[in-house]
């Protein structure tokens, strides 16, 4: 059964609990913000730090062990999303989204202090790696937690609204991580930068994950899970639609009962998550190295197109609210499967700031087809007793095999000497993802609890 029900009209919640979904907005979103910061300024700073921890003279080579650890990162996810996502059906998304951002502070922590090669071999290189993998687990669960709560904290005729907030704050996140990298970069020399300069946004970034922690800690539980908790006994026994869930929830065994979304999840993930990383972490090294722009000048473009990419994810989650979620994730794909080639090979050919922005922002917008809905359609698919673990790991599973190694895909392609085999490649994934997107339900008005349907109406599987 599709887990789409007929549209019911819903009536406009009292001021408290508008302004209960704000708080839960803003509070999630932040949280959210800087944990993707933590991750990302990795990636947006390793072409400074990337000489501190591998010897040679093959500046390529280099960014390609770096990148290779970004990946590895990923490989944690599924571990995350496991544990995590089960903690969160289980315990609540708030103890989840606690427990996140503290591991992410530490990973940031010891980034920060990780002795380079000069000082004591590959150590630095081995602390890294456990850095990141720490990092993947954290990010594992946040995506599925955030994911979550957003959608389930969100009016339900707004829920492709709020779900859009976690794209914000992720790119908010990458933002904040690039403007201090600009401002470095215009405050101290390339070789303090080198030295030294790179660890200061990883301090930052614990220093910020602290006070996120303390802001968390005061988040409301969404009203999805706990209508749901309250039907759990002692034992995590918990009745629900007539039938008795003894231990079920957040687990595996519920988990493989629907197989079938969490096979969806891991498809219509694909091409999104294989283009996401291509126009957003990927693209600086790219504007460098093949375009031959100035580290400044293509740091800049980056900024400025992240920057409209956040402003535009809010107003096509709100689009998804009047027509649907799957005209966007059409829209995405068919773009991407016909647009990488020319759009990638274009800026691999720009000549200065203006031509690579405005090549950047074509792609970015053309993204947000996936990016702006994809935690709403995910949450949408499954039932609040597995709905954290659902999201979590088949998208962690996919992250892990696509998304993360997007970076280094494209960098062995260069060094191989068949860059554009690349470009091929984002576009064959995204072909993937539209024939899946053409096929699917449209999951927009999916009931995520029963108290969400009107007296006599059907409702959906995913409350089943």
């Amino acid at each position: 059964m599709s887990p789409s029900t007929v549209a019911a009209v819903r009536p406009q919640p009292p001021g408290d609990e508008r302004a209960r979904r704000r708080l839960a907005l803003v509070g999630g979103s932040l949280g959210n913000l800087v944990e993707w910061y933590d991750w990302f300024v990795y990636a947006s700073f390793a072409v400074y730090f990337a000489d501190d921890f591998f010897p040679g003279s093959n500046s390529t080579a280099k960014l390609m062990n770096t990148a290779g650890i970004f990946a590895v990162g990923f490989l944690m996810r599924p571990v995350g999303g496991w544990l995590l996502g089960r903690a969160a059906d289980r315990h609540g998304r708030k103890s989840a989204l606690t427990l996140t951002v503290t591991m992410m502070s530490a990973a940031a922590v010891l980034i920060a202090v990780a002795p380079t090669y000069a000082r004591a071999g590959y150590l630095g290189a081995v602390v890294l790696l456990l850095a990141r993998l720490l990092q993947g687990m954290s990010i594992g669960g946040e995506y599925a937690a955030s994911a979550t709560y957003l959608t389930e904290a969100s009016a339900p005729n707004r829920r492709g609204l709020g779900s859009s907030f976690q794209y914000v704050s992720m790119t908010c996140g990458q933002l904040l991580g690039l403007g201090i990298l600009i401002v470095l970069q215009h405050t101290l020399s390339s070789a303090q930068l080198h030295s030294w300069g790179w660890r200061m946004p990883f301090l930052l970034g614990a220093v910020l994950a602290g006070v996120v922690l303390w802001l968390r800690r005061r988040l409301p539980e969404t009203g999805a899970f706990t209508a749901e908790a309250r039907t759990a006994g002692t034992g995590g026994r918990e009745q629900t639609g007539g039938r008795e869930h003894d231990g079920t929830r957040g687990t595996l065994r519920s988990l493989w009962e629907h197989r079938r979304q969490a096979l969806l999840v891991m498809a219509l993930t694909l091409g999104g998550t294989v283009a996401y990383y291509t126009y957003t972490t990927y693209l600086t090294k790219y504007l460098i190295g093949s375009a031959g722009l100035a580290k400044n000048t293509a740091t800049l473009v980056s900024f400025t197109a992240l920057a409209v990419f956040a402003a535009i994810q809010p107003l096509a989650g709100l689009l998804s609210d009047r027509i649907g979620r799957r005209p966007l994730l059409i829209t995405f794909a068919l773009g991407c499967t016909v647009g990488t080639y020319p759009l990638m090979t274009a800026l691999g050919s720009a000549s200065g700031y203006w031509s690579a922005l405005g090549l950047s922002l074509v792609a970015l917008v053309i993204v947000t087809g996936y990016t702006s809905i994809n935690a709403a359609v995910k949450a949408e698919l499954f039932p609040t007793r597995i709905r954290a673990l659902g999201v979590a790991l088949p998208y962690a599973l996919a992250n892990a095999l696509f998304g993360g190694t997007a970076e280094y895909v494209a960098l062995w392609f260069k060094n191989d000497g068949h860059e554009s085999g690349f470009f091929w490649y984002v576009s064959g994934c995204a072909l993937v993802s539209l024939v899946v997107y053409v096929l699917m339900p449209d999951t927009r008005n999916a009931v995520l609890s029963p108290g969400e349907a009107p007296a006599g109406a059907a409702v959906t599987e995913a409350v089943r």
